[in-house]
Parts: C-alpha cells; structure tokens; sequence
C-alpha cells in the first residue's frame, strides 16, 4: 500500500511540477521577448520530458539504471504506439511532408543510435552492455544538433509559425512557479522511484519491466494529454509534433544527462526492446505515407495501440 502511495504521489507531484515550472520558465521568457513558437519548442518541450528527465536521473543515481534505461525505451515506445494511435482514433492526423521527410526519419535515426550505443557485447565484444559516459556526452551532442535543427525551424517559420500560446504572469508569480515546480520534480521523482522499486520487489517483476510499462505510461501522460486536446482542436502539428519532440529528447538528454553523471548498464533491456522501439519508429512513418497518404487514420491508430497492447502483454509473460 504504501509503495502504491508513494508511486501515485510521486506522480501527482511531477506532473504538478512539471507543468508550474513550464509555466513560470515560459512567462519569464515571455517578458524578455522570446517568441511564442521558440519558447514552445524549447521550454514547453522540455516541461513535457521532465519527468521522464527525473525519474531517469533518480533512477541512475538511485543505481535503478534499469528503470532509468526502461523509463526512456518504454515512453517511446507508448508515445509512439499508444499516444499517436489514441490521438488518430480521436481524430485522424494529417501529417506534414516535412515531418514525414526530416523529422520522423530523425526519431527513426535516434532509436537506432540508442540500439548501437546498448550493444557492446555484440558490436565490440565487451562483457556487458552498458550506456557509457562517453555514450552519454556524444547523445547530449546529438540533441544540440536536434535544438540547432528546432531553432532553424523558428526562424524559418517566422512569426506566422504556430506556437504554444503562452500565459503572462508577474515576475513574482513566476519565480514561485518555477521554485516549486522543481521542489515537486525533485520530491516527487524520489517518491516515484521508490514508489516503483518497492512495487517491482513485491511482486518480483523487474525493475526493466516495471520501467517499460508502469513508469513510461505515468511519466508520458503530459505528452498524451497534450497530444489529444490538440487533435480535438484540430491542430494536427501541435498531436504529432510533441510526440515527435518527447521521443528525440528523451533519447538524446534524457539518456544523454543520465549516462553522463552515472554509466548506465542495460540490465533487463535486451534487444527485442530495441527492435520494438525501432520497430514502432518505423511503423509510425509507414503509416503516415501509406493507406491514406499523409493521414494517420482512425484503422492506423488502432493498429498502433494494438501493437501496445501486444508488446505489453509479451513483456508480462516473459515474467
């Protein structure tokens, strides 16, 4: 009971956090007169990975490197399969020609980097696979290229581009936004940690199993939030381009922050992990260019969320 508490406590309080420092960031940025679309694709993307950030980082320095490399494999995995097959099922997406030809190639890219970057034993022939802190410094590389990328893009789209609206608040406010929002991503990632831990000793599931499923559901519920009341406003690129953005900054500065401050040993996470986690990467551009071109349809999405549902089921029985 108690280790249930702590998990959904810890929950509530990033998701709290998350969202009052996104808030307080965004607003002090607005004051000093940065656009609404860099400071969507910039702060509020970040607000919407913090705590998978969190409960990663606690998780490596907590020695949970499984849960840590789990929480980043399993949320990509659902962004993928659950949020965008959930979103089109609400509401068919269109999507870009730009987004089919750079941007979801590059979520294709990153789940292939991470699949290198795990398999020593294979590649190199070392005795174990692990993240390592050169790993992780040439990851954070990759997501400056991918901010470089993202600013491009701003700029490019100038004023007319669509950005996150965002609410103006006196400076005040805005500062206890952001003190309290990291107080809750700090207290509520150690709750969530220990919260999980305790439930996967209890019922002896892995701590790997536990990081795919339980963790990466909860910590990827900002993202389907946002990605849905998006879809229900009709606003297609906000649906599919927060999954986008969460999958390539989880990759590239989750894992990359992680594996820098401690190497992350891949554990439970094997190689079928991989292969769905590229897999699902893949299945996501296919059926943005095949069946109704450039549309991901109501049938596409329950492709997707059945690919989920069998994945998940597959790690269950493997207990």
């Amino acid at each position: 009971m108690l280790n249930t508490l702590l998990l959904i406590g810890g929950l509530a309080l990033i998701l709290v956090g998350a969202n009052a420092l996104t808030d307080g960031a965004a607003a002090v940025a607005k004051r000093f007169q940065i656009s609404d679309l860099v400071i969507g694709l910039t702060i509020v993307a970040f607000g919407t990975s913090a705590p998978e950030l969190v409960i990663s980082v606690m998780a490596a320095l907590g020695g949970s490197a499984d849960m840590a490399i789990g929480n980043v494999v399993g949320s990509n995995v659902f962004n993928v399969l659950m949020i965008i097959g959930i979103t089109a099922l609400v509401m068919p997406i269109k999507v870009g020609q730009g987004t089919l030809s750079k941007e979801i190639p590059l979520v294709i890219l990153a789940s292939f980097a991470l699949a290198f970057l795990g398999n020593d034993i294979l590649l190199d022939g070392d005795t174990a696979n692990i993240i390592s802190r050169i790993d992780g410094l040439i990851l954070l590389c990759f997501f400056l290229i991918f901010m470089r990328y993202t600013f491009a893009i701003a700029r490019n789209g100038g004023d007319e581009a669509e950005g996150e609206k965002i609410k103006e608040m006196p400076i005040w406010k805005s500062a206890l936004f952001i003190v309290g929002g990291l107080a809750g991503l700090v207290f509520g990632g150690q709750f969530f940690v220990d919260g999980a831990s305790g439930i996967a000793s209890a019922l002896g599931v892995s701590e790997s199993t536990i990081g795919l499923t339980i963790v990466a559901g909860g910590t990827s519920l900002p993202e389907l939030a946002t990605s849905v009341t998006a879809a229900l406003k009709k606003n297609s690129g906000i649906a599919i381009g927060n999954a986008i953005g969460s999958n390539l900054f989880n990759i590239f500065f989750v894992l990359g922050c992680s594996a820098t401050i401690s190497p992350l040993p891949m554990g439970g996470i094997n190689n079928i992990d991989m292969l769905v986690l590229i897999g699902s990467a893949i299945l996501f551009w296919l059926v943005g260019w095949f069946f109704k071109k450039r549309t991901i349809t109501r049938v596409e999405g329950a492709l997707l969320v059945v690919c989920y549902i069998a994945y998940t089921a597959f790690l269950i029985s493997q207990q």
